[in-house]
């Protein structure tokens, strides 16, 4: 199966530093991340909570919704472009759009509603499909906590299934604010941490090479020219 090309873009170095030392730029990536989901698990919530910093009950969303947010790490700036898709089903055969060439994606479901669970590990299947392993960055998520009282998944079930998928898990609440901004950075800081150990590998290797001191002769050289 064709595997699409899912690189980073880089964006023009960001001189860091208040010295703005030109010698160590603080290198940019823009990253594609698509949330995906049954309709009303929050997945727009989610998007408009971390773009925003606010909440509201969105509609089900048409098509796609569009955020862009920047993430500034200790060695870089990341541009996340987050595509929000729509969750009814009678979107789903066109999803695959919008989600090819995505370099993470966010799997969410509804803590308190056990088929929305199971909706996401259908999506899975679909990526599993579509990309490799080592080609995207997945994180499950379980969202509204704050309807604890009526849980159906429990955290340790959805773990365990990450865990068994290798997926990163975490559980929010767009509504109070629980973990919505580090279920981003977590991503930002993966993403970025697979593009250092990209760069790192395709450095050429320094081999280490004998020294000898021309200046001073082994004792072996000075008997030698003794005789």
């Amino acid at each position: 199966m064709f595997k699409k090309n899912v690189a980073p873009r880089q964006m023009q170095q960001v001189w860091a530093g208040p010295s703005m030392d030109r010698h160590h730029p603080q290198q940019s990536y823009i990253y594609k991340v698509v949330l995906l989901g049954c309709s009303s698990v929050g997945k727009s919530s989610i998007a408009f909570r971390y773009v925003k910093h606010d909440f509201k009950e969105s509609l089900p969303t048409v098509g796609c919704s569009f955020f862009t947010q920047l993430v500034c790490l200790e060695t870089a700036t990341i541009k996340l472009e987050i595509w929000d898709t729509a969750g009814q089903e009678k979107y789903h055969s066109v999803c695959h759009l919008y989600y090819r060439g995505a370099n993470a994606a966010v799997l969410v479901y509804d803590i308190a509603k056990q088929e929305t669970f199971a909706r996401a590990k259908i999506w899975l299947r679909e990526l599993e499909k579509e990309f490799l392993h080592d080609e995207i960055v997945i994180v499950l998520v379980g969202n509204k906590t704050d309807l604890a009282a009526q849980r159906e998944v429990t955290f340790e079930e959805a773990e365990a299934f990450a865990k068994s998928k290798s997926l990163m898990y975490m559980e929010t609440s767009a509504k109070s604010n629980y973990q919505v901004t580090e279920v981003f950075m977590a991503i930002a800081q993966e993403l970025l941490k697979q593009e250092q150990q990209k760069e790192s590998a395709l450095q050429p290797q320094s081999w280490k090479k004998s020294r000898v001191d021309l200046q001073e002769p082994s004792s072996q050289t000075k008997k030698c020219c003794m005789n």
